[in-house]
């Protein structure tokens, strides 16, 4: 969270962290699409040898002032090859709030299995709780037949009390639904940590 005070904005950055091509990038590039133009900044794609990092920012008007101040969304991919690490650890620091991309293919399940643990782990190494920042999940490509269930997903990443979306973000299916969720639970913490 970051306050600029000049522009009187509520900075808020969320992050989409997963396996490469877990549907990261598809899920900016369907919201940017959708978001009006007059309230989101240009989306700027870095490069990288195999995978790129994304990210744009828009102003969430929906939401109405947060403590006298307008929530600026910000919103990141991070590569998905393991060995961008330090970059994802980079992108991943100072987030309010975190998307992992689940891919539900079966033969995926140990790729989601590493990114999973290496995002636990860069946050732990921000001295950041895991029960203090916002996560929610979102299991892509389910329109695929083999596609694996939430509740595999679940029971495979040992995750508890976290909400889960199903999607299809090439279609644009459930990719509103998880940002909303994310969005709404970091406002809801910021909302706790600014009333104190």
């Amino acid at each position: 969270m970051h306050i600029n005070w000049k522009q009187r904005e509520l900075q808020l950055k969320i992050v989409y962290y997963g396996p490469a091509l877990s549907g990261k990038t598809t899920n900016l590039e369907q919201i940017y699409a959708r978001v009006d133009a007059d309230h989101r900044s240009e989306l700027v794609s870095l490069k990288t040898h195999e995978d790129r990092t994304l990210y744009f920012d828009y102003l969430q008007l929906e939401l109405g002032k947060i403590g006298n101040l307008t929530p600026k969304i910000l919103l990141y991919t991070v590569p998905g090859q393991v060995y961008y690490e330090a970059t994802r650890r980079l992108v991943l620091r100072g987030a309010d709030g975190v998307v992992f991309v689940a891919d539900s293919q079966p033969d995926r399940i140990n790729a989601n299995r590493e990114s999973w643990e290496s995002m636990h782990t860069h946050l732990s190494s921000f001295e950041t709780p895991m029960t203090w920042i916002p996560i929610v999940v979102q299991v892509n490509k389910q329109d695929l037949p083999d596609a694996l269930s939430e509740s595999v997903i679940r029971a495979t990443l040992h995750i508890h009390n976290l909400p889960i979306y199903p999607a299809i973000a090439t279609q644009g299916e459930g990719v509103f639904d998880t940002l909303k969720a994310i969005t709404r639970n970091v406002v809801a913490r910021v909302q706790r940590v600014m009333a104190r």
